[in-house]
């Protein structure tokens, strides 16, 4: 049976079952997430989505994202470097073409009915579906295949993936939830003293705020200061390759409904951070937070979020929570661990690609980090 596909540039004109074949193994692929990119997404981004057919039959679909970076500054503080980075960056990758969602940490760039399609098939076919967006849609500097653990690796040994540099940067954060932790304090409880009496200050410090789960009319009313929070730590990242609109979080959750979840904290009535979870199946995907930087480190906000993200996860029997890949240290002494994923970048121009090696590393930013091991042995 002859494999072809289609593309899409809204989530209204996906096949009929789209839901069915693919959105319900991996709610970021599903359509309410992506009407979400149509029109809440960041202004340098742009969506396209992808569905594959064994001849009348849907059996895929895939998720492209354009990043565009002329008028944007990736590397945000105030330094020569990053200046200089802010320059490299804007020759050698004016924009970029990612396979998979550079929003999260993962692998959320496809799924294929394995029953009905050879994973060597499927790297051919999103081959094919690149090469058409690059041609008639929009070529870009860079193509990035992002976020793959390992079991995907004979994925990409095509010939038609050759000229791709693989290339690794910082691992996912993950935390697999225990059967026996039946309440937060068995999870607790495996920690050793000092992990333990860590978390436990934790929340001491924390316990004159108030926590509560926003709904959609609290995401409404609260829009701006949310919004605000949000950039408070999205200014403060060294690289930060998009910024989200305010309106991004009210319509996850008017669109995502139960499988998005925001919850705010509050000191003396007022909003002084947040922290939002997207709902995958049996995982929980942490998304993005904000706080007030001034009380960050009296009140241990980001730390309780943590331990507030783990306890939602068992509470709510989830199997897994997917932190990604910043502030790896701290994530660690919570529990996570990491997962090593991998990439694919190619350069459109035939001159500079070969030497993508030496180049990418310099515009990638990678941090050094110690990795906790809290439970006891």
């Amino acid at each position: 049976m002859a494999f072809s596909f289609k593309i899409y540039t809204s989530a209204k004109e996906l096949p009929e079952d789209w839901e069915q074949i693919v959105g319900q193994h991996n709610t970021l692929l599903s359509r309410p997430y992506f009407s979400v990119l149509e029109d809440a997404k960041p202004e340098n981004m742009q969506c396209y989505f992808a569905a594959f057919f064994s001849g009348e039959e849907l059996i895929g679909g895939a998720l492209f994202q354009y990043l565009s970076f002329t008028r944007h500054q990736t590397f945000q503080k105030d330094e020569l470097l990053c200046d200089v980075k802010n320059f490299l960056a804007k020759q050698f990758s004016r924009d970029v073409m990612f396979v998979g969602n550079n929003m999260l940490t993962g692998q959320n760039a496809f799924h294929f009915n394995e029953k009905k399609i050879k994973m060597s098939q499927v790297s051919s076919l999103l081959n094919l579906a690149v090469e058409e967006l690059q041609k008639n849609y929009r070529k870009t500097s860079l193509i990035i295949y992002k976020d793959f653990r390992k079991k995907f690796a004979d994925l990409f040994e095509c010939e038609e993936h050759k000229k791709y540099l693989r290339f690794s940067v910082q691992p996912n954060m993950m935390l697999s939830i225990k059967k026996d932790w039946k309440t937060f304090e068995n999870y607790l409880s495996d920690f050793s003293t000092k992990y333990r009496s860590r978390a436990t200050t934790a929340r001491k410090k924390s316990k004159n705020i108030t926590k509560k789960e926003l709904q959609l009319l609290d995401i409404k009313k609260l829009q701006k200061e949310i919004n605000f929070l949000y950039q408070n730590v999205a200014d403060n990242a060294p690289f930060n390759t998009f910024f989200l609109p305010e309106n991004h979080f009210y319509r996850l959750k008017e669109s995502m409904q139960d499988n998005f979840r925001i919850f705010g904290y509050f000191l003396d009535e007022k909003l002084i951070g947040f922290y939002t979870v997207i709902l995958n199946n049996k995982d929980v995907d942490t998304y993005f937070l904000g706080y007030d930087k001034d009380l960050q480190k009296e009140k241990q906000i980001y730390l309780n979020m943590l331990l507030d993200m783990v306890e939602f996860s068992i509470e709510n029997r989830f199997s897994r929570i997917i932190f990604g890949r910043t502030a790896l240290e701290i994530k660690s002494t919570i529990g996570a661990e990491p997962a090593e994923i991998f990439g694919l970048i190619k350069h459109n121009n035939i001159i500079i690609n070969p030497f993508m090696e030496r180049i990418f590393p310099s515009l990638s930013p990678k941090t050094e980090w110690i990795q906790r091991k809290p439970f006891k042995v």
